[in-house]
């Protein structure tokens, strides 16, 4: 392992500094008595020592060493260049390479392999999941099975879900000017596992209809994607529900109605925040174990991967064509297409790709601009191979698997438990929102172009915006998507489940059900 905390001291001098403006004495350390002082080094100890034992390995201080044994079968994909190298296997995971890298905490660490982070945590000891849930073939709790493969079992729906990211990347396009109406009367309202929603029809707040609110299609993806987004400049998922709990629960039709699944007397602020942050935190906890024991079993591959080996395989629509194999890409009209010499004639569609006929062109975004504070990468015909997501150029993709989906697991677990505790799926009021301002909000690229404001009427509505931002963003397919808002469900339910018997008399030891393997501001209206 390597020391954990590689800005440990500026995390130090940022908490003596706040403990210095609230008046404390920072070096008192006593656990014995009752002062309130003495109360939180003790919960302090026992949260330290909890760490120590849970399964997490975290190793005297050391970044959680991998006991596990994995080892990537793939050689690290240098990103720079067009491709993937010498892979071994295209539907297993492929670590990146980075001349300079920052981390998911904003952490630089220069030139770097990424390494799995996460790679044992299906052994850390769940708050709900519990024995019962094991598949003992796999290990796994609620085993979802592998994902589709190419070449294998699922071929065209991985094909059909590249396309579908390939897509979402041509729409980057703020010059288009597409616009579409994000309004909750028209989006979401989703089934469980899907996006089939067309909105709510009233907000049950205020008994009148959504308002409508129509913006550049471009903006609204590209804000989406880095609203969502774990890297360095955001909170990750987890922390992302924690915020949205805060604010609903510091909401003003919140103040006096702070019931307990809706029902009965009303709590305290303390009761409440103390019962809302163990059911919150309990599911995203077990969200964790379950999507990144999928990630270490089922090791797949993430679409930086697939795309560019497709593309470099040729296109899989029509053996008569050249270029064809059939884990290739297939083709699309004015999406995914053929390199031609006609093509590439002066004027031609394809004109800048001269020197690359029989390759594959893509429809795409172009990649981080020289300069994103005024620049935009905009879209254009490039080489398949060169594909990239809409991420940070020292992020790119984070540094583990890609099947199960974190965002959508933490985030549907996390919606389960809002909506159960405060006895409602709709935020307060109908209407939770966040506002991202005109040419300031966005890092990956200069924009937005106009100020956009994200709405949700449910926190279902929050998490399956959640799992689709990590599509917009190219970072995971669908059927990464999917599965983990299904599953994430269940989580979140069981963990409701389980803080019942916390919430009452009965002392229940945690970590019972026993271990397996396997920024800006939020507003509610």
């Amino acid at each position: 392992g390597k020391p954990c905390h590689p800005n440990d001291a500026t995390s130090q001098a940022a908490f003596d500094a706040r403990m210095d403006a609230l008046g404390y004495d920072r070096s008192f350390s006593s656990t014995d008595g009752d002062s309130p002082a003495v109360l939180g080094n003790r919960i302090a100890a026992a949260v330290i020592a909890r760490g120590q034992t849970d399964g997490s390995n975290e190793g005297a201080g050391l970044c959680y060493p991998d006991d596990t044994g994995y080892s990537p079968v793939n050689p690290a994909l240098i990103f720079k260049l067009p491709g993937v190298g010498s892979i071994v296997d295209p539907n297993r995971w492929q670590p990146l390479a980075f001349d300079f890298y920052v981390t998911q905490n904003g952490i630089p660490i220069g030139q770097s392999i990424q390494k799995f982070v996460g790679v044992g945590w299906a052994d850390v000891t769940p708050f709900a999941l519990g024995p019962e849930d094991v598949n003992p073939e796999s290990g796994l709790p609620l085993d979802p099975g592998p994902q589709p493969r190419l070449g294998g079992v699922g071929d065209e729906v991985l094909k059909d879900a590249m396309v579908e990211l390939i897509r979402l990347s041509s729409r980057i396009d703020t010059s288009q000017n597409q616009v579409i109406d994000i309004s909750p009367g028209v989006l979401f309202n989703n089934s469980l596992g899907a996006d089939d929603g067309t909105g709510h029809p009233m907000n049950p707040s205020t008994k009148e209809p959504y308002a409508p609110e129509v913006v550049n299609r471009a903006d609204y993806q590209r804000v989406v994607t880095e609203f969502w987004a774990d890297g360095p400049r955001s909170e990750t998922p987890p922390g992302h529900w924690n915020v949205i709990a805060n604010f609903v629960s510091d909401h003003p039709l919140m103040r006096h109605n702070k019931r307990l699944g809706g029902k009965g007397k009303p709590l305290g602020d303390l009761e409440w925040d103390v019962k809302v942050y163990l059911a919150l935190n309990g599911a995203v906890h077990d969200a964790a174990i379950w999507a990144w024991g999928n990630k270490n079993v089922y090791d797949s591959s993430r679409p930086i991967t697939l795309i560019r080996y497709m593309a470099g395989l040729g296109q899989s629509s029509d053996p008569s064509l050249g270029s064809y194999h059939p884990d290739g890409l297939p083709l699309v009209p004015d999406l995914i297409e053929l390199i031609t010499p006609e093509t590439t004639q002066p004027g031609g569609r394809h004109a800048d790709l001269a020197g690359h006929e029989g390759e594959i062109a893509i429809r795409a975004w172009r990649g981080s601009p020289p300069d994103p504070t005024t620049q935009t990468g905009g879209v254009v015909w490039k080489r398949g191979v060169q594909w990239m997501p809409y991420m940070p150029k020292n992020f790119v993709t984070p540094p583990f698997p890609g099947y199960t989906s974190g965002h959508s697991t933490f985030s549907r677990s996390a919606a389960e438990v809002l909506a159960a505790i405060t006895g409602t799926p709709f935020f307060p009021g109908g209407l939770g929102s966040f506002v991202a301002t005109e040419n300031e909000y966005l890092a990956i690229e200069h924009g937005p172009g106009q100020t956009v404001e994200l709405q949700w009427a449910t926190y279902y509505d929050a998490a399956d915006q959640a799992g689709i931002s990590r599509r917009f963003g190219g970072i995971h397919p669908y059927y990464d998507d999917y599965p983990s808002r299904i599953t994430g469900s269940l989580i979140g339910k069981k963990a409701w489940a389980r803080v019942q018997l916390f919430y009452g008399s009965k002392s229940v030891a945690l970590g019972e059900p026993g271990r397996h393997r396997g920024p800006g501001s939020i507003r509610a209206e």
